[in-house]
């Protein structure tokens, strides 16, 4: 049997009609939300702190709550033993070994992706249960542990975005070339850091 050319693309368009005939219309369904309820999912916080809300703490405050709420999946120390990863250890030098530690001083590139997250997701299955204060000291602590800040040192949506963490640059080499030469990028044997 013989198909003539005109009868396949026909053929097609029917088939597309049948589908979108079937499609279900879904008019008076749902609601526009509110600006409030928008507000509320807009929680993004950008690396140059956009999206920050006022708080403010230190790593003796994250200390605290920490010892709380994240001992035990983080371990006492933050360096894992728990059932969560580790927090802190490692170092950036690791990241190009074929068993890197990776850990937020050694691999996150802003301190405010850690206050981010933190407020997203931890504790585990409580996302978004932490006031921003508890937030802000709990980054102070991680971050203290890691040797990034001093334990006194006051976190806040000003003094935040200003830290520079010590894998900021370890993204993106300065020279765009070095990314097509895998030596430079510290390939090894076909495996890539």
């Amino acid at each position: 049997m013989r198909c003539s050319s005109f009868l396949l693309p026909a053929l097609a368009l029917a088939a597309a009609g049948t589908a979108l005939a079937q499609t279900p219309d879904y008019k008076n369904v749902g609601r526009t939300p509110t600006t409030e309820e928008i507000k509320a999912w807009d929680i993004s916080v950008g690396p140059d702190g956009t999206g920050l809300p006022p708080g403010r703490g230190t790593a003796k405050q994250g200390a605290v709550i920490f010892a709380a709420k994240c001992v035990v999946c983080h371990g006492p120390t933050a360096e894992g033993g728990g059932r969560g990863p580790r927090l802190v250890g490692g170092t950036q030098a690791s990241l190009t070994t074929l068993h890197p530690v990776k850990s937020i001083p050694s691999y996150w590139p802003f301190a405010t992706t850690v206050w981010d997250y933190i407020n997203r997701a931890m504790p585990r299955y409580q996302g978004g249960s932490l006031t921003p204060d508890e937030v802000y000291a709990l980054t102070a602590f991680i971050l203290y542990r890691g040797g990034v800040v001093k334990q006194t040192d006051v976190l806040d949506a000003e003094t935040l975005p200003k830290i520079q963490m010590p894998n900021r640059n370890g993204f993106v080499p300065p020279n765009f070339d070095d990314l097509i030469d895998d030596r430079k990028r510290g390939c090894r044997q076909g495996v890539c850091p």
